[in-house]
């Protein structure tokens, strides 16, 4: 079955969520709209569909104008096995001790490595993406360096990969969270996977807003691979949850966005230790 999408942005989250609603009236309908801020600091939203049939484009051009957004641009995609893909073109990924691989990977995982299983339908934070490598090349880091983390929190944990790797190289168990349930059970499946449940606990919440994260506060070491927005207006909370001398490894940064992050943390008592770009976007690690 063919399916299309239907991609404008403009600027403005209500404008773009006007748009969003008015394409879910379109004939044909979509099967899904999403609307999404762009996190480049330009101030633009994304408004997107998804069609099991081509598009009404005058209907598409009309609402364009209305809602003062470009041109829709209209992509058929081609009709792909995406997880058979990902198989194919996503490689082993090594970063310092740890080797993120897929189960049809598995006789690669390198003797002495420290392995991290995420099959390919659950792609997202595999360590391909800057942020999540970054983030494990700084643990690798900050552990070869002596540092033994006895209370580790992943906030925004995806995958939980980053969890996932702190309870392979310390014995505590460490606790990860997501504000999407979705996410949980996937962390949930990856934990399964690893042979890591009762290591690695999850929990559905929004930034530390969960009772099992705060009985454990303060943490010594906290993860959080978001967005700078999120990252910013969490800095209260993490100076709070952070105990005296705990690291705080930050990513889903855009390089240019790094320097607003460190005086941000700075701000809360939580300084620059070191940062390292991958691309285009930055891991910071921070210490309280």
């Amino acid at each position: 079955m063919p399916t299309f999408t239907a991609l404008t942005t403009l600027p403005g989250k209500p404008q773009a969520e006007a748009l969003g609603e008015a394409m879910e009236r379109l004939t044909p309908e979509p099967t899904g709209v999403g609307v999404f801020e762009i996190e480049d600091g330009s101030g633009l939203w994304e408004v997107g569909g998804y069609f099991t049939e081509a598009p009404d484009a005058a209907g598409l051009a009309l609402l364009a104008a209305a809602h003062g957004a470009k041109d829709f641009v209209v992509s058929e995609l081609p009709d792909i096995d995406w997880v058979a893909k990902v198989k194919r073109e996503l490689s082993p990924v090594e970063a310092g001790r740890f080797f993120v691989y897929g189960s049809h990977d598995a006789d690669k995982v390198p003797e002495g490595a420290e392995p991290l299983l995420i099959e390919a339908a659950m792609a997202f934070g595999t360590g391909h993406h800057g942020t999540t490598l970054g983030c494990l090349r700084a643990l690798d880091r900050i552990a070869s360096g002596g540092f033994a983390g006895k209370n580790v929190a992943d906030i925004g944990c995806g995958t939980a990969v980053l969890a996932m790797a702190a309870a392979r190289i310390w014995p505590e168990t460490v606790i990860a969270s997501d504000i999407d349930q979705v996410a949980v059970d996937v962390a949930e499946a990856n934990v399964a996977a690893n042979d890591l449940i009762g290591r690695v606990i999850c929990v559905e919440a929004a930034g530390f807003d969960h009772p099992d994260l705060a009985a454990r506060a303060p943490f010594d070491l906290i993860f959080a691979n978001i967005l700078k927005g999120p990252l910013v207006d969490l800095a209260p909370s993490m100076a709070a949850h952070l105990a005296d001398g705990g690291f705080a490894i930050l990513s889903g940064i855009l390089n240019e966005q790094a320097d607003e992050v460190v005086a941000v943390y700075g701000a809360q008592g939580i300084g620059l230790e070191t940062r390292e770009e991958i691309g285009e976007w930055t891991t910071l690690t921070l210490r309280k």
